[in-house]
């Protein structure tokens, strides 16, 4: 009767395992820093409008997930013939807000501040990330955008799927959910890439973006 609990436990924590790793997008393809790319003269110039541009986050750990949003700072880019040719973004890292939690809960808070520590993002330090287009392709049907994710002073390239809509007012920028690896930007605390004693208490390496970008014609 014991070794069948057990059993029925082992299961049941592997679904939920399985089922977890269903639910997270994939990877963006992660490198090296590549040099910016640089666009056409006759390449149209936008300001990205800080206000209504979004970067939606999610984190994942064995006990449940956490989202939210952060914010931009500021950032221009060039598009020909409706492909973004270059660009450069910063990102507002104090912004990072949480949204599973009620805003007048003290969780919220507490979390928040966790995120901005030194533990995690270490805003004091590092009040801004930063991206810069490198380059742009296709790839089974989709447009894959290219560039240098700075984040705690850590400088890598990832490829992910966008797409780009123009209109008269402007230009939308809209990503499909991706992860990173936090770990290749030493994002340390509750690693199990830098720590092997963490037993269920780790947070997956793995989080979560979608890139929302608003601009307006410079």
């Amino acid at each position: 009767m014991k070794k069948n609990f057990k059993t029925i436990l082992f299961m049941s924590a592997l679904a939920i395992a399985l089922v977890g790793c269903k639910d997270k997008a994939k990877e963006a393809e992660t490198s090296d820093a590549k040099a910016a790319a640089e666009a056409e003269a006759t390449a149209t110039k936008y300001v990205a409008d800080a206000e209504a541009s979004t970067i939606e986050w999610k984190g994942f750990k064995p006990t449940g997930t956490h989202n939210g949003t952060i914010k931009l700072d500021s950032g221009t880019f060039k598009i020909s013939n409706g492909k973004v040719e270059s660009g450069s973004f910063l990102i507002n890292m104090g912004s990072i807000a949480v949204l599973d939690i009620p805003a007048d809960d003290e969780k919220n808070g507490k979390l928040k501040g966790h995120l901005t520590s030194a533990d995690f993002f270490d805003v004091e330090k590092f009040p801004n990330a930063a991206f810069e287009v490198t380059g742009i392709s296709e790839a089974e049907g989709k447009t894959m955008l290219s560039g240098n994710l700075t984040l705690k002073g850590v400088k890598n390239n990832i490829t992910f799927p966008v797409s780009v809509s123009e209109n008269e007012n402007g230009v939308a920028l809209t990503s499909e959910s991706f992860t990173i690896d936090r770990s290749k930007w030493n994002v340390q605390y509750g690693s199990k890439s830098f720590f092997d004693d963490l037993g269920d208490k780790f947070i997956n390496d793995d989080i979560e973006l979608k890139i929302n970008l608003v601009a307006k014609k410079a």
